[in-house]
Parts: structure tokens; sequence; C-alpha cells
């Protein structure tokens, strides 16, 4: 990023956040504290008012605005490109603005940008297929999902498991402070504290029914960060198959999330997945026939014989 970039971001950055110290600036752009200084002090020389706090660190003075920016046929592109994903994947709500932004940005490129921009989007295809297309239903929970967790206020809902617990039951009542939620290979997940758990727990919003909006409120704690948020990992299972090489490129392309590693070997594609319960994983296998092998755990070769002999048993 050459001198005048990095200018125009630091101020895009001070412009964004309250108060910024030169260390972050520093990191953020991959530069020394001594060349932000430097930058500082060119953008303060320039007029644009910066108010600098030792030991604090830097702010724009109130009431400034950066005055309005072009855009480059890439960064147009991103733009637009981001109002398609949004206006498929997110709630109805979320879709009109969505509409709105893009006729915005539209409006304000320069007429070469806008018909470049054009140009590039006709060979580029935002294309969801029908199986990851967002039910009704579950749109109808994201959006007031999403207005429960801006509001702080605690909501209820049935959740059915995709596993029972070991007592036999997968369906349960659960009332959650609702922290953030995530899209995970096409499904929307909500990141909460459950009162049952007393833990932070993810739900599938494709799994939730009688969804309730609570008036009561919660705090969000001021540790959590949805962004920095990593979970706990629990699968402590270890699954290693073996398929054979002519379906190997179908394997790949599975993207089955408990998959941790992959190694093509002479007698076929090796694969290790770890989970939690063995269960996890019994459909999906079964669902390659012959073509595969469960080479470990010994216990996992049996449920998938004993699983075989009953298929063998209908026909």
């Amino acid at each position: 990023m050459n001198k005048t970039d990095r200018l125009l971001a630091i101020v895009l950055e001070l412009q964004r956040k309250e108060v910024v110290r030169a260390e972050d600036l520093a990191t953020r752009f991959e530069t020394s504290v001594r060349t932000i200084y430097r930058d500082i002090q060119a953008l303060s020389e320039a007029g644009v008012p910066i108010i600098g706090a030792p030991g604090t660190g830097y702010s724009l003075m109130e009431g400034y605005f950066l005055p309005p920016i072009s855009f480059t046929v890439q960064e147009a592109v991103s733009l637009l490109m981001g109002t398609d994903f949004i206006e498929q994947r997110f709630d109805d709500d979320y879709r009109v603005r969505a509409q709105a932004a893009r006729g915005k940005i539209e409006v304000i490129l320069p007429e070469s940008v806008r018909n470049e921009t054009s140009r590039v989007r006709k060979a580029i295809r935002l294309l969801i297929s029908d199986k990851q297309v967002t039910p009704s239903k579950e749109k109808e929970y994201l959006e007031k999902i999403r207005r429960a967790i801006l509001d702080e206020r605690k909501i209820s809902f049935h959740y059915v498991k995709k596993l029972a617990d070991f007592d036999g039951n997968r369906h349960s009542v659960r009332t959650v402070s609702p922290y953030g939620l995530v899209l995970v290979q096409g499904s929307w997940m909500l990141v909460a504290r459950c009162e049952l758990r007393q833990d932070i727990r993810h739900f599938r919003l494709s799994r939730m029914t009688e969804f309730i909006a609570l008036e009561e409120r919660f705090e969000r704690p001021a540790h959590f960060n949805l962004r920095e948020y990593t979970p706990s990992d629990d699968r402590h299972l270890r699954v290693r198959l073996r398929f054979n090489q002519d379906i190997a490129d179908k394997v790949k392309e599975s993207n089955n999330h408990y998959i941790e590693d992959m190694e093509e070997h002479q007698d076929g594609l090796h694969v290790v997945l770890r989970v939690r319960q063995l269960d996890e994983l019994l459909r999906w296998v079964l669902g390659w026939g012959a073509d595969v092998i469960v080479l470990e755990p010994e216990s996992f070769r049996n449920r998938i014989r004993e699983e075989a002999q009953k298929m063998l048993k209908r026909y």
C-alpha cells in the first residue's frame, strides 16, 4: 500500500472508530509506529482535524466527515455482489434494504465505472442452489432473532437435535439470550447462552419451532465478541475411512464439516474425520455404498456392518 492510499485508509479508520492507537494502525497497515506518527502529522498539516491524547490514541474532531469517495470497478463489483448475497440469504427486511443500497451505489458511480462494472457483473453470477435457499419460516425466525439480538431480549423456542441425548430425547424447549447469528455452510446458526445448559450453545434455525420473542431483557457480556468467538471443540472421536479412487473427487467436493484430513494413497483416498458421536457419520458413510470402507475404529466398522445387514433383510 502506497502512502496516499494509507493516508486515506487511516482517515477512514479514524472515521469508523472513536479512538485508535498508533500501534493498532501500524499493525493494521503493516508498517512501523514511527511511520504512523509521520502519517498523522501529514494529515494534520493537510487540514484533517485529528486529536491526539498521550497514552490513549487518535480521534477525529466531532463533526468532521470525509467527502464522498469514488469506487474502482473492482470495489464497485464487490459491493454490488455483496448486495446480491444479502438479497438471497437474509430476511425480507434486509432484502429490501440490499435492493435500495444497490440502487444508490449504481447511481453515484461515474458512467465509465458503471458501464465497466455492469460488464464485469455480466460475467460473474452468484448462484445458490435450490437446496441452499433459506426457507420462509427460517427467514421469519432470522428477522425476529436479529431484532432480539439488537434489542437484547430473550427468546424461547422448541428445538429438535440432530441426535438424541443419552436419555434418548431429541426434543426440548429452550429459553436463551441471543448473542449472534452465523451462516455456516448454507445454514443459519444462532449463538446464544442457553438457560437449560447454563452455557453458550449453537442452534440451527431450521430445527426451531414455536418461536416466541420474550419481553425479558439480558445483558451481553462485555468480553463477548462474535468475530473473535471460537467454540470449544468437543469432537473427540476419530474416524478413518478409505474411498475408492474413482469417487475421490466427489468425496473432496462433499465438504463434510467433520473432515479433518485427506490423503491420496495407491489403494484409494484416506479420509480422517472427528465427531462427537459416531452416529453423526452413519448415514453419510452408508450413502457411499461399497465405495468406502471404515478403517477405524472397530466399533464403527461393526455399526456399519449391523446397519448393512438390516438393509439386506429389507430386500
